[in-house]
């Protein structure tokens, strides 16, 4: 009778420590696979650290062309933009900031936003912090055009010659960099220069 009675003290025992022990890794197991992951949010973290160099969301720091850039791209997809300023759309591609043009791009401005959007665009997030002082990353644009990339001594990055503006604009998975001038290949160039015709009027 005794031992049948120490027996069942002993299972007993057992079963409890095993219910406990499947029950903690239970926890474990939904905690792991309900962590964010870490890499990612470091580096979201990061973007707005330093003011001097980042801007808030607002509209106005990427301007009517590049708002219908951005709009080009899926949201839910991880891409970094380099778009021109205002000021670099009228400059190097003659569009000028027309709140009819922009709302209703004619097919000629749309198929030069889309164009200059393949040379710019990265399917890819790279933020400031990525890019080393002193270092060139290259990167494929969406087009196939490659991209150099390095950072000045301010700390903006420098793409193919052209510099930053604003860097680290996020928009839901889409970073943005506002550069002052338009990234192309050289016949995309040698095709949006104006006529001599044109600078004489």
């Amino acid at each position: 009778m005794k031992m049948n009675r120490g027996r069942f003290l002993k299972t007993s025992i057992s079963f409890v420590w095993l219910v406990v022990l499947f029950g903690c890794l239970f926890v474990v197991l939904i905690s792991v696979l309900r962590l964010p992951e870490v890499s990612n949010s470091r580096k979201a973290i990061g973007l707005y650290h330093n003011t001097k160099t980042r801007e808030s969301l607002d509209s106005s720091s990427i301007g009517k062309f590049g708002e219908k850039m951005i709009e080009m791209l899926p949201e839910d997809l991880a891409f970094t933009v380099f778009v021109p300023s205002e000021r670099a759309f009228e400059r190097d591609l003659r569009l000028r900031k027309n709140e009819s043009l922009v709302e209703k791009m004619n097919d000629d401005t749309y198929a030069v936003i889309s164009r200059v959007l393949g040379f710019s665009a990265v399917p890819r997030t790279i933020i400031t912090d990525d890019v080393s002082s002193g270092e060139e990353i290259l990167y494929d644009s969406i087009s196939g055009f490659v991209l150099y990339i390095s950072k000045d001594v301010d700390g903006m990055l420098v793409v193919n010659r052209v510099r930053s503006e604003k860097v680290d604009i996020k928009r839901n998975k889409i970073v943005v960099h506002v550069m002052d001038g338009v990234i192309m290949d050289a016949e995309f160039e040698e095709s949006v220069q104006p006529d001599d015709e044109d600078e004489k009027k």
